[in-house]
């Protein structure tokens, strides 16, 4: 039985659970994985010698300057054409590999920051690039008194690798292009993710031209060796972690859907099993980038959260209808196989400080977090809230409703339009009176997620203890 009332801000709710119990969904009582707590410390360590290597790169072209080469014709142009050179390119290696899955990384930073990061970079390589084209090409045309574009002309066409430069410079500005958020609105998922797969060519066309012809590496092997290193060792990471790991995974996991289920209009949970999926050591609150080997499916992979922790041979999403992947997932047939990578995110109870946690979902939101109370510790006190316009929009309430029963918890029901029943500072304060002293974790779209952590600061809730993850890009 479940006594609610839906009215103002919600109503506690004593559950004695109503609906489909956990044996009945399936799913038996998962072992929690033994994940490392993420650490601030790492993630400067890697912030310090990201700047240092940019620093190396960019002193490699001190010793091609001199006083008499910046004071002749062109060469002030030419010096800051081969710094923004080095520059752009070193970070434009740095955005790959924030987003090559390196593990460590991953557990240090979280995906959703990595992204924020990989977005923040863009615009500044192709900056720096765009500069870099610009002047080497003025000051090269002032060295030789020529106009701009033929001495373009000139060089494209006869400098060793110039061609293959210009072409990946091409691929690069149709990927930042479409990166823009405007233009990212009006494009669906499949394609954005398509024309993102061009900058790995783009990236690879600008090697040759470098080492033939760019000053700080000619008749220098030191230089080029470093260069060399970064080139292969980004390759060497984006190769292992994005393509070769989820393959083994992939091939050792066996991972094939058994089931699909309607839980509410337009969201359905699909059920897979597979072979030692414990040993994967996802943690409640993470994602996979899931691949359905289907035709029309299979040569897409999207991130879905993990609605409950795998188990030995059986794991679970929970996914709404936002698109032609998600709408496609309700056709899936049992049996079809299912290529994976990861898991991702630091969405977790690992990166918790205390042992009281605020858990707040809006939607399918609540899919993460009903993996988290899977895996959080017995001891943690644990207050949940569950926000829908309706209550078929409380996506596995019932599941939900039963985990936090068995450990003694408290849930909310916050049901209505937000101005009937809004979620915000006074709310907060009146359900969660202690929430200054709790890790708060939210998950939902990105508008409720925004006003909520802006809620719990006011309440006093300090930034580290404020969790969320935005995993998709």
């Amino acid at each position: 039985m479940v006594d609610t009332e839906f009215e103002g801000a919600g109503a506690d709710v004593n559950i004695g659970i109503a609906g489909r119990s956990r044996r009945e969904h399936g799913l038996a009582r998962p072992r929690a994985a033994a994940l490392p707590r993420p650490s601030r410390l790492w993630a400067r360590l890697l912030g310090v010698l990201a700047a240092v290597g940019l620093f190396i790169s960019v002193a490699l072209v001190v010793p091609v300057e001199s006083a008499s080469v910046l004071a002749g014709p062109g060469g002030v142009l030419t010096a800051i054409g081969r710094v923004t050179a080095m520059a752009g390119t070193y970070l434009l290696l740095v955005t790959l590999l924030l987003i090559a899955r390196i593990p460590a990384v991953e557990a240090a930073l979280g995906q959703d920051r990595l992204v924020a990061a990989h977005r923040r970079l863009g615009p500044w390589v192709l900056g720096l690039i765009g500069v870099h084209v610009v002047a080497v090409v003025a000051g090269y045309a002032q060295q030789v008194s020529s106009g701009p574009l033929h001495e373009l002309s000139l060089m494209v066409m006869t400098f060793p690798g110039m061609l293959m430069a210009a072409a990946g410079l091409g691929l690069l500005v149709m990927a930042a292009a479409t990166s823009y958020r405007y233009v990212r609105r009006k494009m669906k998922y499949e394609t954005w993710w398509a024309v993102h797969l061009y900058t790995y060519l783009a990236v690879a066309l600008s090697v040759p031209h470098q080492i033939l012809t760019g000053a700080p590496f000619v008749g220098r092997p030191l230089a080029s060796a470093w260069w060399l290193t970064l080139w292969f060792s980004t390759a060497g990471a984006v190769l292992t972690y994005r393509w070769g790991l989820p393959l083994a995974r992939s091939l050792h996991h066996r991972v094939r859907v058994a089931a699909v289920e309607e839980e509410a209009p337009g969201i359905v949970s699909v059920t897979m099993h597979g072979r030692h999926l414990d040993r994967l050591q996802a943690s409640g609150g993470q994602f996979l980038h899931w691949r359905f080997l289907k035709r029309g499916m299979w040569w897409q992979a999207h991130p879905y959260s993990l609605s409950a922790l795998p188990t030995a041979n059986q794991m679970r999403i929970t996914v709404k209808n936002l698109g032609d992947h998600s709408a496609s997932l309700a056709r899936l047939e049992p049996g079809t196989r299912v290529a994976i990578e990861g898991p991702y995110g630091a969405f977790t109870h690992h990166a918790r400080h205390t042992n009281r946690v605020l858990l707040v979902a809006a939607g399918v939101g609540a899919t993460p977090v009903r993996a988290l109370l899977d895996d959080l510790p017995r001891h943690v006190d644990v207050v949940t809230i569950l926000r829908g316009r309706s209550r078929e929009d409380l996506v596995l309430h019932d599941e939900v409703a039963q985990l936090v029963d068995e450990r003694g918890g408290t849930l909310h029901e916050v049901v209505g339009p937000r101005s009937q029943a809004p979620l915000d500072t006074p709310a907060l304060k009146r359900l969660v009176p202690d929430v200054a002293e709790r890790d708060v974790y939210v998950c939902g779209p990105g508008g409720f997620t925004r006003g909520l952590i802006d809620a719990v600061r006011a309440l006093g809730v300090p930034d580290k203890h404020i969790h969320h993850e935005a995993f998709a890009f």
